[in-house]
């Protein structure tokens, strides 16, 4: 089992791509068994035994959990034998730990079930080199140890080779033999896992110095976690909000909590439990059906002008479509909280100030930008996430709400936006941190909450969190009760 790392971008997924066909090499050559093969097109892979299991699922999602293990083959024959068929398939799910119901379809499965449904279509085809892309980002903790203990096993049994990209520091020390680090499209750094560290691996990725890494790979270390105060003030309450999902039913429901000042509140949940509808009817993105928000005990309506005066920021996940104007420049988007306020505007509005201010920030920041008046469409995710985080950030602050912030970003860039949330709680503001990465929940919260079916079902402090227990109630098991505050 190799673990393949490496900074966004860094040419991971290009390089499986290659191997699995989904794209074609410019130059260079696989070798399978010494001897070099093209590999034009992914049936041609899977002919020489390469199956991939994508970042995206591929499912069919009108076909059931059996057709689409059958269809996974290619040579789906004309007139299928169901009762032959499913028999096997039966005996096939026996060898795994996996429960799945063969009449069941995509729409019916949870993110966790989708996910290894993806992973038996290939072994069902019996792979002899298994390539998993990201395999555990929809994962709660217990099913992504399930699933990857299950490859580990095998891959140890010798039936297939297993090749994993990941971000987790954790998987590859835990589940992998080997590990290669790729940097900028090339091999840096290649050792097995009981020969190497963390630290290591990220002073591969990042090409810094080794204290730089050891930063990356705690990021939260700086600062370390202090107990809350249980009698600052209450900066953001959130009573009985519920709002509807884009398919006309409640996606949030009843939800009740509350940060107080000082404070990051984790919210960790599987992908689709209401997590994305929950942050847009705080921000104003989505309508609340019921329930009430207060800011530093003042209501919120998610007005710009209450965004002003009760001092609420925002960082959106996917911030080029939720917060930002792509064609407008640089120097534009970092101005649209403040546009029409001196000392940006002074009777007209000054656009010498907004291109001065946004020339500060983008050197504070480290933007990365051919300039103010660039299209900030033209910069990468990380960088756009820097000009925004510039424009929340800027002034007092009483709450931040912060959603997934570093999807998809580099090390470099995780560490430096995790560095400017702690500030804000450092300096008194209270933090409403909403992620899907537990890890990441784990470094920087004081507490964290699991949301799950629209609701908070289970809270407890970070520190010394049990990672299982949590992971348990994110899977939906032991609800027991939705807490009726989280206190």
């Amino acid at each position: 089992m190799h673990a393949l790392l490496g900074e966004n971008g860094a040419g991971k997924s290009t390089l499986v791509k290659c191997v699995a066909g989904s794209q074609r090499p410019e130059g260079g050559s696989i070798l399978i068994d010494g001897r070099e093969h093209d590999i034009a097109t992914p049936v041609i892979a899977r002919s020489l035994g390469i199956g991939m299991v994508y970042q995206h699922f591929t499912l069919a999602p009108g076909m059931n959990v059996a057709e689409n293990l059958l269809l996974a083959g290619g040579r789906t024959p004309a007139l299928i034998d169901w009762k032959k068929e499913r028999a096997a398939l039966q005996e096939f799910l026996k060898t795994t730990p996996f429960k799945l119901d063969l009449d069941a379809t995509p729409a019916g499965l949870a993110a966790g079930e989708k996910q290894k449904l993806e992973l038996l279509k290939q072994l069902y085809l019996k792979p002899r080199l298994l390539i998993l892309d990201e395999p555990t980002s929809v994962l709660t903790p217990q099913e992504a140890d399930e699933v990857l203990a299950y490859v580990r096993a095998v891959a140890k049994r010798g039936e297939c080779t297993v090749l994993m990209i990941t971000h987790k520091f954790r998987e590859v020390m835990a589940y992998a033999d080997e590990v290669t680090v790729l940097r900028r499209g090339k091999r840096v750094h290649g050792a097995s896992v009981p020969s190497t560290t963390p630290e290591q691996l990220a002073q591969a990725m990042i090409g810094d110095s080794a204290a730089s890494a050891s930063a990356i790979v705690a990021e939260g270390s700086a600062a370390p976690r202090t107990a809350t105060d249980a009698a600052a003030p209450i900066a953001l309450q959130v009573e009985g909000l519920s709002a509807m999902g884009d398919r006309g039913t409640l996606a949030v429901q009843g939800l009740n909590l509350s940060v107080r000042k000082g404070e990051i509140l984790g919210i960790a949940g599987v992908s689709g439990n209401g997590q994305r509808e929950l942050v847009e009817a705080l921000v104003g993105q989505r309508p609340r059906v019921a329930g009430t928000v207060r800011v530093v005990g003042e209501p919120y309506a998610a007005k710009r002008s209450e965004n002003r005066i009760l001092q609420l920021r925002a960082l959106p996940e996917e911030p080029l479509r939720n917060a930002c104007v792509g064609e407008l420049s640089v120097a534009q988007n970092m101005a649209l909280r403040d546009f029409d306020e001196a000392p940006l505007k002074r009777g007209w509005l000054r656009f010498g100030a907004w291109r001065e201010r946004a020339r500060s920030w983008i050197t504070e920041y480290g933007v990365k930008t051919r300039g103010e008046n660039a299209p900030i469409a033209s910069l990468s995710g990380g960088n756009v996430q820097r000009a925004v985080l510039a424009r929340e950030l800027a002034g007092e602050i009483n709450v931040l709400i912060a959603a997934n912030p570093v999807f998809g970003l580099d090390f470099a860039a995780v560490a430096e936006i995790h560095a400017r949330i702690l500030q804000v709680r450092a300096k008194g503001g209270a933090v409403l941190l909403i992620s899907e990465d537990l890890d990441e929940l784990l470094e920087l919260s004081d507490r964290i909450a699991v949301m799950s079916e629209g609701r908070i079902v289970f809270e407890t402090p970070a520190s010394g969190a049990d990672r299982r227990l949590i992971g348990s109630h994110m899977g939906g098991g032991d609800h027991g009760h939705a807490l009726p505050e989280a206190a």
